[in-house]
């Protein structure tokens, strides 16, 4: 009974960037908030200092470790998160990420952790964990969806069905029109697909990674399923049941849905009352739920012609907007972006362009916000849902469009038409499909669903279960394999 009850210490090494860091700190926090174990939470300085602040109650609990993050040439200074580099550097911080192993291993033989809480990047991380006898939690921010689209681990015989034992090892899939259909491992009905341009462009990061060095992301992922002990997702039955039973199958681990983690309340406490007050001040003037928020996350750079195409659309719908595009200077390939001369002339009173920081809970939690054109960071989806706004879909890198697909396969968003060759939109496209969302007859079912979802994400007792059940698991597992 005693061995049950002992404290665990826990490290957490996240990924560099927000969407990463946030999901981790919010797992870490419930931890010790409802079961007391300690937490070494481990990043660089800069990441650290931008972290929301531990609240007094779990601060006891948690330790804030900063290892400082090796030089690596093409990397701008002080560069320590992906929202800090253009989307073309992104491999050099994934191999400044690699030069943390000598520091982390260090810390890992000094402070002698039960577990290590980890992300995708690490692949060095198994054989250290291993020599050390630390148990290893891999825990994606992505969805199950998204990872089971990726498929098993090479060479991993399935177990889905007869049908799907004989399907080609996933390493294979080297062409684009592999990734245009569901995966044969699926044995369910879906949409869930990427589009011609989303593929064509992962195609193009990949074949860039080699200059940098760093290694491939899939072989990345595909080796901390295999050395993992536990499979830890942002995800509950309620929302992905099928997908969270078929991932299982496919990486025959233990799979521990997280819920989905939506973010304290206490976070925006940091910032200014004059910023609050400003904005409040405005949305205030507004009737209840006609405001779309506009906030395309910390890393999406759109081109300058997508940029143009989505402020001439909102501009076309006639409805009210408050644009948040703080990082939104310049491009992907860090090229300065501009307004549309006259846009912000044209549009006041009706639109606002906030260009600082901007308290997006605090937003989003005003009544007179109906929706969000989002670009369907998996992190600002929950945000947006846990609080009912219809989702108007934008995605633009990674798995944010497989996330899209799954939000409108469940009719809780409606993702703005692209050109499937290029994945340009046009400025009618986004004018109709704002108005869908948030005025139309037609669009009533998105708003719906959204609503109903904010009873499942915003039901705290249920989420919280979820991590209750994971420690557990961690609890249990340390005492099998250690006690």
């Amino acid at each position: 009974m005693a061995e049950t009850k002992k404290q665990l210490h826990i490290a957490m090494f996240p990924w560099l960037a927000f969407g990463h860091l946030l999901p981790f700190l919010e797992l870490a926090k419930l931890i010790a908030r409802r079961k007391g174990h300690h937490i070494s939470f481990i990043s660089t300085p800069r990441n650290i200092e931008r972290l929301p602040k531990i609240p007094p109650n779990v601060a006891p609990f948690i330790t804030l470790v900063k290892l400082p993050l090796p030089h690596v040439d093409n990397m701008p200074e002080n560069a320590e998160s992906t929202m800090d580099v253009p989307e073309h550097v992104m491999p050099y911080l994934m191999k400044a990420h690699d030069g943390l192993q000598e520091p982390l291993s260090r810390f890992l033989e000094t402070s002698s952790p039960d577990w290590i809480i980890h992300d995708f990047s690490p692949y060095w991380l198994p054989p250290i964990a291993a020599r050390l006898g630390i148990s290893q939690a891999f825990f994606s921010v992505s969805n199950s969806s998204s990872l089971c689209f990726a498929g098993p681990p090479p060479k991993l015989p399935l177990s889905t069905s007869s049908e799907t034992t004989n399907e080609p090892d996933p390493s294979t899939r080297t062409e684009l029109k592999h990734f245009l259909v569901p995966p044969k491992w699926v044995p369910f009905p879906t949409k869930i697909t990427y589009r011609r341009y989303e593929v064509k462009k992962m195609f193009d990061i990949n074949a860039g990674k080699n200059d940098s060095g760093a290694t491939d992301l899939f072989f990345r992922f595909m080796t901390m399923y295999s050395a993992t002990d536990v499979l830890a997702v942002r995800s509950c039955m309620e929302v992905e049941a099928e997908w969270l039973n078929l991932l299982g199958e496919l990486h025959h681990l233990p799979v521990a849905p997280l819920g989905l983690l939506p973010p304290s309340p206490q976070e925006d406490n940091d910032s200014k009352d004059s910023t609050r007050d400003t904005i409040s001040d405005w949305l205030d003037k507004k009737e209840k739920g006609s405001v779309i928020y506009v906030s395309l996350g910390s890393e999406v750079r759109p081109s300058q012609e997508n940029f143009n195409e989505l402020a001439l659309g909102l501009e076309q719908s006639r409805l009210p907007f408050f644009w948040a595009i703080r990082n939104l200077s310049v491009d992907g390939n860090g090229d300065s972006i501009e307004l549309p001369a006259g846009f912000e002339e044209r549009t006041k009173g009706r639109g606002i362009v906030w260009s600082g920081w901007a308290p997006q809970s605090k937003i989003l939690g005003h009544e007179s916000v109906g929706g969000i054109v989002t670009h369907c960071g998996w992190s600002s989806v929950i945000e947006a849902l846990q609080l009912g706004r219809a989702l108007i879909m934008l995605p633009f890198i990674a798995d944010q469009g497989l996330n899209a697909r799954l939000l409108e396969e469940k009719q809780i968003g409606v993702e703005i038409p692209r050109n499937e060759e290029d994945g340009s939109f046009t400025r009618d496209s986004v004018a109709q499909t704002l108005r869908l969302a948030m005025k139309d007859a037609k669009g009533q079912i998105f708003r719906d669903k959204a609503k109903e979802m904010a009873t499942i994400i915003g039901n705290m007792e249920l989420q919280h279960r979820y991590v209750d059940k994971f420690v557990e698991l961690l609890e249990n597992h340390k005492k099998i394999t250690k006690g």
